[in-house]
């Protein structure tokens, strides 16, 4: 493995994860809420009587935002080195996963971990640990 130095970017990574922290200490301490992506949408499905527009809010505000940082700066380009059957597979499998570990990488990973919660840090290991098998047995053995 080896680091692309030109697009190691320390300062900003570290930005982003401080800002996360802070907005997730903040979604919790003002509103006593975890912001976990699934369960912000899951209740978005199943809507309850006066907890709508403050999800709705959230989502608009998770895609909102890369169209306002499109007007002070040029958006990154993605690089998705595979076909929309693998990332179609893939994003089942991910919402499969969701909703047997009961909460997605923001719950557990950030809001939960921060949390020390038993059930958080073995969701985390666990969907961690499934990444890394996944990448090792494709790109490494069945070099896809």
């Amino acid at each position: 493995m080896s680091v692309d130095w030109n697009a190691f970017t320390p300062w900003t990574s570290l930005t982003g994860g401080v800002l996360i922290g802070l907005a997730v200490a903040m979604f919790a301490l003002l509103n006593g809420r975890i912001a976990g992506i699934s369960g912000v949408l899951g209740g978005l499905l199943a809507p309850t009587p006066g907890d709508v527009l403050w999800r709705i809010a959230f989502v608009l505000g998770l895609v909102g935002s890369p169209l306002v940082y499109a007007w002070f700066a040029e958006l990154p380009k993605p690089n998705i080195d595979t076909g929309y059957g693998w990332l179609t597979i893939a994003g089942l499998l991910v919402g499969i996963g969701t909703r047997y570990g009961s909460g997605c990488t923001s719950g557990h990973g950030v809001c939960g971990l921060s949390r020390l919660s038993p059930r958080s840090i073995v969701a985390t290991g666990c969907f961690m640990g499934a990444g890394f098998a996944t990448v090792f047995v494709l790109r490494h053995l069945l070099r896809l």
